[in-house]
C-alpha cells in the first residue's frame, strides 16, 4: 500500500481539509493528535479506486485495530482511537470508507455490500503485509460492518463495537431512520424502485437520526455540517444494500472471535435495546459494556474513559500467547 497508484496523479490530503481538527478538543486529551501520534496517510489501490488510509504504526505490536467509521465519521474524525491504541502499543489504520472522506467512488458503484467486500480484502492485505492479528474496531454502523467483515473474512483476533444493529428487522430500522413514515414507507419502496431510485442522490442527514450523534449541541452541528461526513449525500442504494444484505454467519452461529460491544448509555441516536438484542444472539464469548452518560458518539466522562478501559482489558486478553506466536 503505497501513495502512488494511478500515475502518480497527485491527492489529496487531510492538510487540505483542516475541519477535522475541530472534533479533537471533545475528546480527552490523551486521545488527541500531537505531532507524535499523527497518523500517516497513505492510498490503497482497490477496484479502482484509490482508498485513503490514516496508518499508526507501533514497533513490536501484537496487535492491530482496523477503526470502521459510519454513516456520519470518516477516517481522521476517529483519530482519537487510533492515538489511545498507539499509547498503549498497538498500530491502528483506519480506511476512509467508499464515498467519505476522501475516498471517492462512482456513484454507480456505491453500495453498502461494497463496503463489507473492501473491508474484507482489506484485512486480507495487512494480514498478507506483516502478519500481525487484526481487530476491527467499528463505531455507530461500523459496529455492524465490522460484525459482517469478521463473519465473511473469518480471520480477524475480536471485534469492538460501539453498536450491533441488524438494520433487516423492522424495529432496527425504525429505530435508525427519521421517522416512522421513512421506515414503513419510504425504505421498502427503494426495493421496489430500485431500477429507479438506485442513484438518487440521498442526504444522510435527512434520512437518519444523525442530528442526536451527540447530546452536545455544538459537536452534533460539526458533524452534521461536515461535507466529509454527517453531511455527506449517498446513492438510495446504500440505504437498500444496508437492509437487504445479509452477514456471511447468523449470531446465534458467530464462532470466529469474541466480541465487546461498548454501548453508550445516553445514546438518542440508536436505542440500546436494538444492540443488545443483537448482543444477546451472540453465540462466541462476548461482553458488554454500558458507557455511563455518554453520547452516540462517546466523547463524555466517565463513558469515554470507561470505553477505552473496556477496549484496552480486551485487546490485552485477545494477545497471542508465547506458544501461538512459536508456531
Amino acid at each position: 500500500m503505497t501513495d502512488s497508484p494511478g500515475g502518480g496523479r497527485s491527492r489529496p490530503s487531510y492538510d487540505d481539509f483542516p475541519l477535522w481538527r475541530r472534533y479533537q478538543p471533545y475528546f480527552p486529551e490523551e486521545m488527541r493528535c500531537t505531532p507524535e501520534t499523527m497518523p500517516s496517510e497513505e492510498w490503497w489501490s482497490w477496484r479502482g479506486l484509490d482508498v485513503h488510509l490514516d496508518r499508526t504504526e507501533a514497533k513490536g505490536t501484537e496487535l492491530k485495530l482496523i477503526v470502521l467509521h459510519g454513516a456520519g465519521g470518516y477516517s481522521r474524525m476517529l483519530a482519537p482511537l487510533a492515538v489511545l491504541a498507539h499509547r498503549h502499543g498497538y498500530a491502528a489504520l483506519t480506511p476512509d470508507l467508499p464515498g467519505y472522506g476522501l475516498t471517492k467512488a462512482p456513484s454507480a458503484m456505491l453500495s453498502y455490500e461494497l463496503w463489507v467486500e473492501m473491508v474484507v480484502e482489506l484485512i486480507d492485505a495487512e494480514r498478507q503485509r506483516d502478519g500481525i492479528p487484526i481487530v476491527l474496531f467499528g463505531v455507530s454502523l461500523g459496529g455492524y460492518l465490522a460484525y459482517q467483515a469478521a463473519a465473511r473474512s473469518g480471520n480477524v483476533a475480536g471485534v469492538i463495537a460501539t453498536t450491533l444493529i441488524d438494520p433487516r428487522t423492522r424495529d432496527a430500522r425504525d429505530g435508525l431512520s427519521r421517522s416512522r413514515l421513512l421506515s414503513r414507507l419510504g425504505l421498502p419502496a427503494l426495493r421496489w424502485l430500485r431500477l429507479v431510485a438506485d442513484r438518487v442522490p440521498t442526504p444522510m442527514r435527512h434520512v437518519s437520526r444523525m442530528n442526536r450523534i451527540s447530546n452536545i449541541p455544538e459537536l452534533a452541528e460539526l458533524c452534521l455540517s461536515d461535507p466529509l461526513g454527517g453531511g455527506n449525500w449517498m446513492p438510495a442504494r446504500f440505504l437498500r444494500t444496508l437492509m437487504d444484505t445479509a452477514p456471511a454467519i447468523e449470531p446465534e452461529d458467530f464462532d470466529v472471535c469474541p466480541v465487546l460491544l461498548a454501548h453508550p448509555g445516553a445514546d438518542q441516536m440508536t436505542d440500546i435495546a436494538l444492540s443488545r438484542e443483537f448482543f444477546e444472539r451472540l453465540a462466541r464469548e462476548k461482553r458488554m459494556v454500558v458507557l455511563d452518560g455518554a453520547s452516540h458518539m462517546p466523547t463524555e466522562h466517565p463513558g469515554i474513559d470507561q470505553l477505552q478501559s473496556a477496549a484496552l482489558e480486551f485487546l490485552e486478553s485477545l494477545k497471542p500467547t508465547h506458544e501461538e506466536t512459536a508456531r
